[in-house]
C-alpha cells in the first residue's frame, strides 16, 4: 500500500510524511523534490521558465511514475497536485493507494505560512498577514471540494507530529 498525503501548503505533509514513513518503515518521497531532481531545477524556476501547464503535466508523470514503481511509500504532494486534471479521482481508483487529507484551519495555515512567505514563490508577493489570509481562504474555498474527497482526513490543528502520526496509523490499519 502507498500513502499519498494531500493538503494545503503548510499543512505538514512533508514533516508528517517523514515521521509516518519512519513509524511504518516505508520509503518517504516528496513529489516536489522528485520533480526538482528530474528537471534539475527548482519548482519556482520550472514555473517561470516553462509555465504552469508544463509543470502540471510533468508533476502528473512523476506522481504516477513513483506510484507505479513503489510499494510501501509515503508520498507528500504539492498543495495543488490533487486539484489538476483527474489526479484525485485516479488516486481514489488506485487499489494500492490511500489518500490522506491533512486538514489545517485557515488560522493555523496563516500562522505557519506567514513566517515562510519568502521561501514560497506563490506567497512572496503578499505583503501583509491579512492579504495572506485572504489568499489562503480563496485557495481553500477552491480546493476543499477536491481535498475532501480523500479516503481519510486528519485534522492537524493544535497537534504534535507524533499525535498526527498515531491518528493516521489508527485510521490506516
Amino acid at each position: 500500500m502507498n500513502i499519498v498525503l494531500i493538503g494545503y501548503m503548510g499543512s505538514g505533509k512533508t514533516t508528517v510524511g517523514k515521521a509516518l514513513s519512519d513509524k511504518l518503515n516505508y520509503t518517504f518521497k516528496d513529489l516536489d523534490t522528485e520533480i526538482e531532481k528530474k528537471e534539475e531545477k527548482k519548482i519556482a524556476a520550472i514555473f517561470s521558465d516553462k509555465g504552469e501547464i508544463y509543470f502540471r503535466k510533468n508533476e502528473n508523470k512523476v506522481l504516477w511514475s513513483i506510484l507505479s514503481k513503489e510499494n510501501e511509500v509515503v508520498l507528500s504532494t504539492g498543495g495543488g497536485t490533487p486539484c489538476y486534471g483527474s489526479i484525485m479521482d485516479d488516486l481514489l481508483k488506485d487499489g494500492n493507494v490511500v489518500s490522506v487529507y491533512l486538514k489545517a484551519s485557515l488560522d493555523v495555515l496563516t500562522e505557519r505560512l506567514s513566517s515562510e512567505k519568502e521561501k514560497r514563490p506563490l506567497l512572496s508577493h503578499l505583503k501583509s498577514k491579512d492579504l495572506l489570509k485572504d489568499f489562503i481562504r480563496k485557495h481553500l474555498f477552491e480546493r476543499s471540494f477536491v481535498y475532501n474527497k480523500a479516503a481519510r482526513t486528519v485534522s492537524v490543528d493544535n497537534k504534535e507530529v507524533s499525535e498526527i502520526v498515531e491518528e493516521l496509523v489508527a485510521k490506516l490499519f
